[in-house]
């Protein structure tokens, strides 16, 4: 076995008799030898074809092609083929007859002794004597004379010995650099005939008028129509009315002949032309008397400008002073609004005491009224009075605990823990005409959380709008809520929020935007409150996009939050 047999290994199965002709027969002509050396120095189908100076030992033949061995292959069984010709054999009969299994290798070794056998130059036919070994042939036919090349100019489809190009450069190309002898202007030989007729300065042309002058240079030819006596020329006094035609040679005598006619004409023009000055000065006067006019409105416009560029400024800083008093006034109608729940709710709890003790006080009255003593009646009553604030305070514990575990019950009915509200408003009419009305100027949704022990959050939305959206637009905001579990969670809250109102149609045109908190907002602070500061989109959706759409469906809407809750940890 040779040395190269662990590269390029196959499990192949080899058919030997089906072997296709061998390609000694062909013609020395007919050998597939590239004109161009950079074309290739390995031949395009079987194996060298090249004249060796020493007849090559059979070892070194295909077994297929029987010519000198190209990137040999060698079979486990000691047969030799030329690379292409393996693979002509078992494309062509790959379920005939076949030898022994065997596995297919690179014969390196026997490529090295290959290429080291002697052979002729392949140019030997055209004369060159030269020998070299197989694999010095590429350097050597990149210098060879008796090499055939195509003409280096490339136009030129003609091939020669590289030793007659300098011949085929100077004689017979062509293609071949030339110089007009006219002007001395360099060109391809067959671009020199076309030069001389059309372009060439200094080529000699006979005159188009066919006067007397034998040849003229084109670059001439222009300033010839000048002094041409047969050139066909105009009055040079057209332009004050002259319109005599004729030949060049007869403009002398016109002009002699028709010298006072000329002067005649040139001082009605000249009258003419003064006539028009002097319409042009009292225009020009006119415009000029308006120019103080026109140069103190201009000064007048700069400084309305200046001003009016000076008033939108201060009223740039009005709006950015405004807008941040009216987001400071937010923030505190919804600490007011918070006051006020809670206020009303203890007014309520407290005008039912009021007459629940009003009408025990009554009832003592009339009991000890009957008994006929005033002094054990207010000892009474205060004894009674004492007892009923105690029963009343244990009532309020027991209602404020029953409350919030009813309130703790419909949250967890309706929650969701997924970082995902589905937001369903009922009645919209009624509550936009409350709205309106200043009534109820602002909804909570029920709350959602981002996980069983992640951030408690809800909505809350105006449906006539608020701050610049109000009466415009229905506003919609996200708010933080104070939850069980704060202890446990990052802050400040930094998740992306998505706000959305679903599209009740077939399209499913939704409408949203979406947010990244700041986190140096209160708003997403860690909640010391019930709840933070509402964010959001005051101009959310304008009103009338709402109303004509398909967004109220059954006069209700949807509403969609979403918190992103992908890179949440677990608490």
């Amino acid at each position: 076995m040779s040395a190269g047999r662990n590269a390029d290994v196959r499990e192949l199965q080899i058919p030997l008799q089906h072997c296709s002709p061998s390609l000694a027969a062909l013609s020395l002509a007919q050998r597939p030898w590239p004109s161009d050396p950079d074309a290739g120095f390995l031949p395009q189908h079987g194996g060298f074809w090249d004249h060796f100076i020493a007849t090559p030992e059979p070892k070194y033949c295909c077994e297929a092609c029987r010519l000198v061995l190209c990137n040999p292959r060698q079979t486990e069984c000691g047969h030799r083929f030329c690379e292409t010709c393996i693979s002509e054999q078992l494309s062509v009969s790959p379920h005939s007859s076949r030898c022994v299994f065997c596995q297919i290798f690179r014969d390196v070794c026997c490529h090295r002794e290959i290429m080291a056998l002697r052979v002729y130059c392949r140019s030997e036919k055209n004369g060159c004597k030269e020998q070299m070994s197989l694999h010095q042939v590429m350097d050597h036919l990149n210098v060879c004379p008796y090499f055939e090349v195509p003409c280096p100019l490339g136009k030129c489809k003609e091939k020669m010995m590289r030793k007659d190009i300098p011949e085929h450069l100077s004689w017979k190309c062509k293609h071949r650099e030339t110089t007009c002898e006219f002007c001395m202007h360099k060109m391809a030989m067959t671009e020199l005939q076309k030069h001389k007729e059309t372009v060439c300065p200094s080529f000699p042309v006979a005159c188009p008028n066919h006067c007397t002058f034998p040849s003229i240079l084109r670059s001439e030819l222009t300033s010839h129509q000048h002094v041409c006596p047969k050139a066909h020329v105009t009055c040079s006094f057209i332009r004050f009315g002259c319109n005599f035609k004729g030949l060049n040679q007869d403009m002398r005598d016109h002009e002699s002949s028709f010298a006072s006619e000329h002067l005649r004409l040139m001082a009605t023009r000249n009258a003419t032309l003064e006539a028009k000055v002097e319409d042009v000065k009292g225009e020009l006067l006119e415009r000029y008397k308006v120019l103080p006019g026109l140069s103190s409105r201009l000064s007048e416009t700069e400084s309305q400008y200046e001003e009016m560029r000076e008033n939108n400024r201060q009223l740039e800083q009005k709006l950015t002073t405004m807008q941040n008093l009216m987001s400071s006034h937010s923030e505190k109608l919804l600490e007011m609004e918070l006051e006020l729940r809670s206020l009303r709710t203890i007014r309520e709890e407290v005008e039912t005491l009021r007459g629940t003790v009003e009408s025990i006080r009554s009832r003592v009255a009339t009991l000890e009224g009957g008994r006929g003593g005033a002094i054990p009646a207010t000892h009474t009553l205060g004894s009674l009075e004492t007892q009923l604030s105690r029963q009343d305070d244990m009532l309020s514990v027991h209602e404020i605990r029953l409350a919030d575990m009813d309130l703790r019950f419909q949250v967890l009915e309706t929650a969701s823990f997924n970082g995902t509200l589905i937001w369903k408003i009922r009645d919209y009419k009624r509550r936009k005409q409350e709205a309106v009305a200043s009534k109820t100027l602002s909804l909570y949704s029920q709350p959602f959380y981002t996980g069983y022990f992640g951030y408690k959050m809800c909505a809350r939305v105006y449906l006539n709008g608020d701050g610049m959206g109000k009466g415009t637009h229905l506003s919609l905001f996200f708010v933080v809520m104070r939850g069980e579990y704060d202890a446990l969670l990052l802050w400040p809250f930094k998740q992306k929020v998505t706000l959305m109102l679903m599209d009740q149609g077939q399209a499913r045109k939704h409408l949203g935007d979406a947010f990244k908190p700041d986190p140096n907002s209160s708003s997403f602070r860690r909640p010391t409150a019930e709840m933070n500061i509402a964010s959001g989109c005051p101009l959310f959706v304008a009103q009338t996009v709402l109303e004509n759409g398909t967004y109220i469906k059954d006069d209700t809407i949807f509403i969609k939050v979403t918190v992103d809750t992908s890179d949440l940890p677990d608490p």
